[in-house]
């Protein structure tokens, strides 16, 4: 099946899961040890991703796959709970699929979350930071192939995939409810192995600040579709090359937990701002 027909087979089947009224104008994607965040709902009617025609399932520890309906306040909101990697397996375009979804089911911007190493020395482990940018090191792209001109141009401009005006008003409000968000260049790489330390002094030159296997793809995808693109890394480990200490998946996802506080509040104060209505 063709993949924009596969993506609104999909759309089709959840609108008719969605309450009278109900209009989704955010979509929210949580990474690695951030799910949490969802039991912050009242709420939500979850939908698990293999109920979902086309809905590739999550097969990593830490992600819960399923999709969340969710009508917080005032705010109609979608939540990915769980996500799909390069390193899984999956294509870009089965990695992007959920992003696409939302972007047919009517969100107008999306949060990405990840869990991430920091490459900038002087980034915390345990802190957040405000995705400004992005380095594409994946090998691939989302976009490869013919193009779905209904999604978006053949060659989108990328000079600001992470909303410039959004990433003002996320600091501010992160700031009102008490978090401090560092701001840098997210670098994506396939995975699944971590990095070396003479990788990991190379990204740095790049100019990354912080590393991870997600993201990028549904960055990309999103941009492509004309949503808004809001990213946040939870910074789970410190990489520095000459010092590198060892961790595993284990250890990162218990930072991650870790760090679901701040993060909670932050996207909450997100929620309720009303930032991204139409």
């Amino acid at each position: 099946m063709q993949k924009s027909k596969k993506v609104q087979t999909a759309v089709n089947h959840i609108q008719k899961r969605f309450a009278p009224g109900y209009s989704p104008v955010l979509g929210i994607t949580l990474g690695s040890g951030l799910g949490s965040f969802v039991d912050m709902f009242s709420s939500a009617l979850w939908l698990d991703f293999e109920d979902i025609p086309g809905f590739p399932r999550s097969t990593v520890k830490g992600h819960t796959g399923r999709l969340g309906i969710v009508r917080h306040g005032q705010t109609d909101c979608l939540v990915l709970q769980g996500r799909n990697h390069l390193y899984e397996g999956y294509s870009p375009d089965e990695v992007c699929f959920a992003t696409r979804v939302l972007a047919g089911l009517g969100v107008n911007t999306i949060i990405l979350t990840n869990a991430a190493g920091a490459l900038n020395p002087l980034f915390e482990v345990r802190g957040i930071m405000l995705i400004t940018d992005h380095v594409n090191l994946m090998g691939t792209n989302p976009l490869v192939g013919a193009n779905v001109d209904a999604w978006g141009p053949r060659f989108p401009d990328m000079t600001e995939v992470y909303c410039p005006v959004l990433r003002d008003k996320v600091l501010d409000v992160a700031l009102d409810v008490g978090v401090r968000l560092e701001q840098g260049v997210y670098v994506g790489v396939h995975g699944p192995c971590l990095e070396t330390p003479a990788e990991t002094r190379a990204y740095r030159l790049l100019g990354g600040d912080a590393i991870g296997m997600s993201t990028v793809m549904e960055a990309i995808a999103a941009h492509h579709m004309g949503v808004k693109v809001i990213g946040l890394s939870c910074l789970t480990n410190k990489n520095l090359p000459d010092c590198m200490a060892q961790t595993s998946h284990d250890a990162i996802l218990e930072q991650a937990n870790r760090t679901a506080n701040n993060l909670t509040n932050v996207l909450q104060a997100i929620i309720v701002s009303g930032m991204f209505a139409s």
